[in-house]
Formats: C-alpha cells, sequence, structure tokens
C-alpha cells in the first residue's frame, strides 16, 4: 500500500472512506476493520499475549456462571427430601438463577459503559463469590433461592458483555472465530456442569457444589485481578502524528480501575444506555435471536431436567453420577459445532466480503452457516423424544443429546456474532436484550416442563419443540433477502437513529 494512501486512511473516519478507496484496499491486501489507531494502548493493537490472557480468563468466568446456573439440574431429588418440596419448585432453584442471568446485565452493561468493562468483572466475581457462600449456609428453601438469585446476577457479568469485548479487541474477519471460544466456555460449563456436579452431589451433597463453585470464582477473581486488562477504548481512533503518538502503558498502569471510566456525564450516560436497551428490544434481528437462542437453551433445560428424572427411575435405575456423564454426549456436540460455528462463519462472511470489494462484509452472509445446525438440531430433539419415550438403551438419547447440543452452540455462535455485526457500536446493548429474551424462555421451560410432559408425553412433547426449533429457524430466509431494508428501518428509530444523527 502507498504512502499516500496510508495518510489519506489516517485523515478520514472509516464512515468517510469513498467507494473508490474501499476498492483499492481490498485490491492491494486484505484490510482490518475496524481500522485501528497507531496508539500502542488501543487495544486493537495490543500483543496477543495481552488479548489472550485477558480473554482467557473472561471465558474462565463465563464457565463458572454456566456451571453456576446447571449446578441444581442434577440435585432435585436431594432438594426435594431436604426442603419437604415438590419436584417442580425444586426447579425454580435453576429457573430464577437463569432469569437473573439474563435480567443482571440491564444493570451491568450501563455501568461498563460508565466505569468501564474490569471493575464490572472484578465487582461481579465478589458478588458471584459471596452469594455461593450464602447457599452452601442457607436453612430454608426461601433463603437458597434469594442466594441463587443473587448468583445469577453476579454471573450475568459473564454473559452480556463479553462479545463487546471481542469487538474491542478482535478485527471483524476473526469476530466468528473468537466469539465461539466465548460459546464454547459458555456451553461448556451448561454441559460439563451436571458432569462434575453429579458427582459432587452424590459423594457430598448440594451444599457441596455451592462451595466448590464459590472457591472457584474466587481463584478466578485473583486472576482477574492481575490478567484482565480495561478494552474500553475512550479514544477516537486516529493516525496520531509522530510526536504525539500515546505513551505506551506500563503493565501496572493495567491494574488501575479507572482506565475505562468514561467522565462525560456519566449518570446520563447510564440512562441513556438503560433506555438504549430497552429500545433494541423493537430491532428485528435483535428479538429474533433472542428467540432463536432462547428455544435452544429452553429445549437444553428440558433435556436436563427430564434425563435427570427418568434415568434415576425404573426401567433404568441410574446412581446419580452416570446421569452426569450421560451430559458428556451434550458436550460432544459443543466441540464438533467448534469449527461449524465459528470458522465456518467467518470463512463465509470474509469471502463475501471479498466479492463484493468491501472491508466490511454484510451482516447476513453469517446466517448462511445456519443450514447446518437446521438440518441436524430439531431431529435430535426428535430422536431423544423418541428413544427416552420408548425405554430405549442410552445410546440414542445421548446422540439426540449431542445432535441438539451442536445445534445449541453453533446458532448461538451465528445467530450472537449476527446481530453484533448488525448493531456493532451497541453490542453490549443488543445482547441484553438477547440474553434477557433467552432467560426468559429458560425460566418458562423449567417452570412448566414437568407440567407439560406429564399432560401430553415426552414424545409428543419433543416433537412440537423441533417443529417449533423450526420455525423459528426458518426466519433466517427472510431476515437474510431483506436484511438491507431491515437495518435502513431500525435507522429510523432508538439509538441507530442517535448515531446516524451524529456522524
Amino acid at each position: 500500500m502507498s504512502l499516500g494512501m496510508e495518510e489519506a486512511e489516517g485523515k478520514m473516519s472509516d464512515s468517510q472512506l469513498a467507494d473508490e478507496e474501499l476498492k483499492a484496499v481490498v485490491d492491494t491486501k486484505p484490510a482490518r476493520y475496524p481500522i485501528p489507531s497507531n496508539d500502542p494502548n488501543d487495544p486493537l493493537n495490543w500483543s496477543t499475549t495481552a488479548k489472550i490472557t485477558t480473554y482467557t480468563t473472561i471465558c474462565l468466568f463465563s464457565f463458572i456462571a454456566n456451571v453456576n446456573g446447571s449446578n441444581f439440574t442434577v440435585a432435585i431429588q436431594a432438594l426435594t427430601r431436604q426442603f419437604h418440596i415438590d419436584a417442580n419448585r425444586a426447579t425454580w432453584l435453576t429457573g430464577f438463577n437463569v432469569l437473573m442471568f439474563g435480567l443482571g446485565n440491564v444493570i451491568w452493561v450501563p455501568l461498563m459503559r460508565v466505569v468501564g468493562k474490569r471493575p464490572v468483572y472484578l465487582l461481579a466475581l465478589v458478588v458471584f463469590v459471596a452469594a455461593n457462600a450464602w447457599s452452601t449456609r442457607a436453612t430454608s428453601f426461601g433463603s437458597l433461592l434469594g442466594g441463587r438469585m443473587v448468583a445469577g446476577f453476579g454471573a450475568s457479568a459473564a454473559d452480556a458483555t463479553v462479545p463487546s469485548v471481542v469487538a474491542d479487541m478482535f478485527f471483524l474477519d476473526q469476530r466468528g472465530h473468537c466469539m465461539m471460544f466465548f460459546h464454547f466456555a459458555l456451553s461448556s460449563g451448561i454441559f460439563l456442569g451436571p458432569l462434575i456436579n453429579a458427582y459432587v452431589v452424590e459423594l457430598h451433597s448440594w451444599r457441596t457444589s455451592c462451595e466448590w463453585i464459590g472457591i472457584a470464582g474466587g481463584v478466578i477473581f485473583v486472576m482477574a485481578i492481575f490478567l484482565i486488562r480495561e478494552t474500553q477504548y475512550n479514544r477516537e481512533r486516529q493516525q496520531w502524528p509522530e510526536d504525539q503518538v500515546p505513551v505506551k502503558r506500563a503493565y501496572l498502569g493495567w491494574l488501575s480501575l479507572t482506565i475505562g471510566y468514561n467522565n462525560d456525564r456519566p449518570a446520563r450516560r447510564f440512562l441513556i444506555t438503560f433506555w438504549d436497551i430497552i429500545c433494541m428490544a423493537g430491532y428485528p434481528p435483535v428479538f429474533w435471536t433472542g428467540c432463536l437462542v432462547g428455544l435452544f437453551v429452553g429445549w437444553t433445560i428440558v433435556i436436563q431436567v427430564t434425563a435427570s428424572q427418568i434415568f434415576l427411575k425404573p426401567p433404568f435405575k441410574w446412581v446419580l453420577h452416570k446421569v452426569g456423564l450421560f451430559s458428556l454426549s451434550g458436550f460432544v456436540g459443543v466441540v464438533l459445532s467448534f469449527y461449524f460455528g465459528g470458522m465456518l462463519i467467518d470463512l463465509i462472511a470474509n469471502r463475501a466480503g471479498r466479492n463484493d470489494h468491501t472491508i466490511k462484509p454484510k451482516p447476513e452472509k453469517r446466517l448462511i452457516a445456519l443450514l447446518i445446525p437446521f438440518v441436524l438440531s430439531p431431529v435430535g430433539l426428535i430422536i431423544y423424544g423418541q428413544c427416552m419415550a420408548h425405554h430405549t438403551h442410552w445410546p440414542g438419547q445421548a446422540v439426540g443429546y449431542a445432535m441438539h447440543s451442536f445445534g445449541f452452540t453453533a446458532v448461538a455462535n451465528i445467530a450472537i456474532v449476527y446481530a453484533v455485526d448488525c448493531y456493532q457500536a451497541f453490542a453490549g446493548e443488543a445482547l441484553v436484550i438477547v440474553f434477557v429474551i433467552r432467560n426468559v424462555i429458560a425460566l418458562v421451560c423449567s417452570f412448566y416442563t414437568n407440567q407439560w410432559i406429564a399432560e401430553k408425553g415426552l414424545e409428543s412433547v419433543t416433537g412440537t419443540m423441533a417443529g417449533i426449533q423450526w420455525a423459528v429457524l426458518l426466519l433466517a430466509v427472510p431476515i437474510y433477502f431483506f436484511s438491507k431494508r431491515i437495518l435502513s428501518f431500525t435507522n429510523t428509530y432508538g439509538p441507530m437513529k442517535r448515531m446516524q444523527r451524529d456522524l
């Protein structure tokens, strides 16, 4: 690339680049988007080590947060004996935890916009550890329910905030693959959590499951103090003159809690972000993503709850740790989805960008990768339901669970990266709505699963679930073909209208 081209790009923001210049960039060498500044403190310019240590620590938080969410799915019988309640009420401990896991980000994301991401993660980990300590000492069902709700609130900071971190540190052509590490951590917590906790509950008690999760959260808190850097970059990305390039911040400087603080009317910024979150519920791509991901989470809860109940009864008569081992089949699906839900969508989107001669490919191109989970996941639900209803040998149920879990991880990553690409400037706000919708659906599933199955039978329920899943996945077709019109429409209201006005 010529020196003249570099100087021209340094003077202009990416929104002002002309089509001819974009084509010239693409034709000469692969370009990166967003266009980084020459500030060494810009997260896009960090060393690979700094990016990996920060992101890995956050993903560990996401992992343990989701282990925390699923820890009582295998303890229903123990809880019913302890508190003299029925199985449906015992599922409240999972349902309300999951609900707070979604609602908590209504507070965390606006706070993140004001104080930065590092303080939010540290504070949330303190809340998370304290709530698990509370749960271990609970002597009544109400107290335990309160502890699980507060634990869900603390854990939620490891959810909707993470895609914003990825957008801060990684370029667009890397985003799908990098986001897959987050969803791999999230899904691993959901599917390995029941395995670990089944052994803990069987060998010790449900209280011990809260104890070890609290200890793990404490270890991650210590790691976060030293490894999580502030990714929020409050300066305009520009090419600084050589004599004005900011000084590279030393390691100890990154341990500060004030780097990400935005002192531009912080109270107003908090309220605006809160309002933006509410408004983005009316953006079709965001609402559809929430419903789609919510269905996969909800149906996964149905599988986990039914497996933990049916396999413990005749004719199976499994011991509890075998139910935990069954969750490994879901984890196998997660591992298999790593390429198809991550690198594949980057490959599709980047190739589309080269064909269109643009730096920033069209977001809807990522939706093409939904074809694979569309074929596999609903069929997996049907296989699981048929095999479980007819009490066949466990491999049939395991295959069905793995097929659905493959789609759980792949679909979540594809749809969420699509939403982030559509509204990159408001990625955190958009994902709050996605996860609120997701967790409300999960709450409804945890509340009514047993009643629904008792009335209709597992065979009928899983068939209905598969049909609903296919219907929501098929909505990707009109979204794909009318994406440009939809995005133009959403530019006329809410936070996108304000951003267009400020350009």
